[in-house]
């Protein structure tokens, strides 16, 4: 059976907009192989923009 880490790993989503914020998620590698973006609330500028994943 496989470990819980090894389906779902942990990843960052680092904003697109250059502030530096991220968001700690988890991905599931099946449906999601590849590296994912999500478009997501900054804080900082205050306003939806993309993140994407960053390992």
């Amino acid at each position: 059976m496989a470990k819980k880490n090894d389906l779902r790993p942990l990843i960052k989503l680092r904003s697109t907009a250059g502030t530096g914020y991220t968001y700690v998620t988890r991905k599931n590698r099946r449906n999601d192989p590849d590296r994912i973006s999500l478009r997501k609330y900054d804080p900082i500028i205050r306003r939806h923009v993309e993140f994407k994943e960053t390992r």
